[in-house]
């Protein structure tokens, strides 16, 4: 893949129906290129479903990506929401493979009162072990934990870089708006420049050629994010972020995120592609 596909994460609105299969097609028709398979309260999509999922995919030529259940905790106090958690993420894994998706998003753990290091030890045994399973089935899945938004929550960016280092079949789901909302800052050219120059130094050329993006606007305060928000309802400086990524010849997917979802993928599609013409 070369230079960035914009979609929406789950089905638009304007969809005639609320399916997977009806999203795709309706994403084809707004002359989008990709969609996240939203299974974010939990995997209720069976072999025949995720089969015929596949074929609208292929046939309309969409890629697509899956949110896992929100409900993840791979740091959770309590053993059996662990291993509810390792599940959802296995499920979401084996059914989006048999989608056709390849990246799996998730949000990994919140920190509690527990030292980030410790934290990050614990996070990389499960998807250690987690990836181990998944190869051993066949499924070649990407799992990506995700840059969160809140200061609570296990998700920087130089976590996600070392994990992708240290594992095997791991790589980051790069929320630009999540970043944003943890300091206020990070949210100028040469910000967003850094962040890419630190992508490209941890992880390579390979490492900005297939990334997995979200965007929204975002609603924020001291503990980090509230809510996401319609672009032109926030201050993220959505054409400074494209322009960083068009200069550092970033490829991959680019899910927005935004409570209008395709209005604004369309927007920052738009936006991505008048700048070739400057």
């Amino acid at each position: 893949m070369k230079g960035l596909l914009f979609g929406t994460g789950g089905v638009p609105h304007s969809a005639p129906k609320p399916s997977s299969q009806a999203g795709i097609k309706q994403i084809r028709e707004l002359g989008l290129d990709c969609m996240e398979l939203a299974f974010v309260r939990r995997v209720a999509m069976g072999e025949k479903t995720a089969s015929e999922v596949r074929q609208a995919a292929e046939e309309c030529k969409v890629r697509l990506s899956v949110h896992a259940p929100y409900y993840v905790n791979l740091n959770s106090p309590e053993m059996d929401k662990i291993r509810a958690s390792r599940q959802r993420i296995l499920q979401a894994a084996r059914v989006g493979w048999l989608c056709g998706a390849q990246s799996i998003v998730f949000h990994a753990a919140s920190y509690h009162d527990d030292p980030p290091e410790i934290v990050y030890e614990r996070v990389r045994g499960h998807l250690v072990e987690l990836v181990e399973e998944l190869r051993a089935e066949g499924n070649g899945t990407t799992l990506r934990p995700e840059t969160t938004g809140k200061i609570s929550q296990f998700g920087t960016l130089e976590e996600l870089l070392m994990l992708s280092k240290e594992v095997e079949g791991v790589a980051p789901c790069v929320d630009f708006a999540h970043l944003h909302a943890r300091t206020g800052a990070d949210n100028s050219y040469e910000e967003f420049a850094a962040f890419l120059e630190l992508i490209g130094g941890e992880l390579g050329q390979a490492g900005l050629g297939d990334m997995h993006i979200h965007i929204s606007g975002i609603d924020y305060g001291p503990g980090g994010e509230k809510a996401h928000l319609n672009l032109e309802d926030a201050d993220l400086r959505y054409v400074e972020l494209l322009q960083a990524l068009r200069d550092f010849e970033v490829s991959g997917l680019v899910i927005c995120e935004s409570p209008n979802l395709e209005e604004d993928a369309l927007l920052v599609q738009r936006a991505y592609r008048a700048l070739a013409k400057r």
